[in-house]
């Protein structure tokens, strides 16, 4: 089944990456993802107008894919999206981008998994998404034929 995915990532730095990880499987429904010019149209407006825009996009979608590259963790609007698809009961999804090639041909350092810094309720205690939603990396974990299956993964453990 063709899922709604939004996903979050550091736009400046890794969208290239996150580009190819999205142009890869056209099955699913992608959110989350604007062209650069939309993108500054949006910071301009403000934060409300940002949170506005991701509550939007957040819409109908059912797993949070975080793209993860060297500077990811630190970004506010990822931690932002992320504890609103925690509360939206959205799946998670972490995987790692940096090995892919931005449009330079630079492959980038790996980064601090944001799902690390976010708590969710499982059975009445607190743990680590991280420790309970799954992270991969995309080039060496076969992204490009697993991607559909890490997204049901997400799905069925948030109990959509």
């Amino acid at each position: 089944m063709a899922r709604k995915v939004f996903f979050s990532f550091h736009y400046e730095r890794d969208a290239w990456r996150a580009a190819q990880v999205r142009n890869s499987n056209i099955t699913q429904s992608i959110k989350g993802y604007v062209d650069k010019a939309e993108w500054e149209e949006i910071k301009r407006k403000g934060d409300k107008a940002i949170k506005d825009w991701i509550e939007g996009q957040m819409k109908g979608t059912s797993v949070t894919v975080v793209l993860i590259g060297k500077e990811t963790a630190d970004r506010k609007w990822v931690q932002h999206e992320i504890e609103k698809s925690i509360e939206k009961g959205n799946g998670l999804l972490g995987i790692y981008i940096h090995r892919l090639k931005n449009i330079n041909g630079e492959k980038d350092e790996r980064g601090q998994n944001p799902l690390d810094n976010v708590y969710i309720s499982v059975d009445g205690k607190l743990k680590r998404a991280s420790s309970y939603f799954q992270t991969y990396f995309w080039d060496l974990n076969d992204g490009y034929n697993n991607f559909s299956s890490w997204i049901e993964e997400a799905a069925t453990l948030a109990g959509n």
